[in-house]
């Protein structure tokens, strides 16, 4: 039986820990290559160009968005995001499964040209510990962090979409449930 490669994306509130349990997965399963997004967001103190993200101007985004360049694109928090179409079709055509770290915007237009992608939502076990995870990151002031969990709350709204919820509550639990999911998806 021939295994065709899949499209996993994983969603979430920010704050949810959808990031950390991507970098663990691709740790411990090369079976995945990441999707690294593009944005038009400052880079945070530790993240890599190229790794985390693409740091680009709002006008190369918009010229990308005219050239069809995204296979799918959202503005977040003030700032755009998107996946670069050239690069998901290069990685399925070399078999690879490919994992997503985007929000439920971007989701949905993936959901709309691969109906078969292994959707996974990530929840937060509560508004007041998603809210102390954002405080605990130390990366966003205290206006942002309001911004985001507004933005939280019509995240979650957007789960019934995904095929797999999470909840994340301990990470180590979160990480089995998702490697049972991903490993159950590649036999398929």
């Amino acid at each position: 039986m021939k295994i065709e490669p899949k499209l996993y994306i994983i969603s979430g509130p920010s704050g949810a820990g959808k990031s950390v349990l991507c970098k663990k997965l691709l740790e411990q399963d090369s079976n995945f290559i990441f999707s690294v997004s593009y944005t038009t967001r400052k880079p945070r103190a530790f993240e890599i160009e190229g790794k985390d993200y693409f740091f680009i101007s709002k006008q190369e985004f918009a010229d990308g968005i005219k050239k069809n360049r995204w296979l799918e694109w959202a503005k977040v928090h003030d700032n755009y995001y998107g996946t670069c179409a050239n690069f998901v079709q290069s990685g399925l055509d070399k078999k690879n499964n490919i994992l997503f770290d985007i929000d439920s915007q971007g989701a949905e237009q993936i959901i709309k040209i691969y109906p078969n992608a292994v959707t996974i939502f990530i929840m937060p076990p509560s508004n007041v510990e998603l809210e102390s995870r954002l405080k605990k990151r130390g990366t966003d002031n205290a206006e942002t962090i309001k911004k985001r969990l507004f933005n939280a709350a019509e995240e979650i709204e957007k789960r019934v979409i995904y095929k797999h919820i999470i909840i994340n509550k301990q990470l180590d639990k979160a990480f089995e449930r998702l490697c049972a999911i991903t490993n159950k998806n590649k036999k398929i």
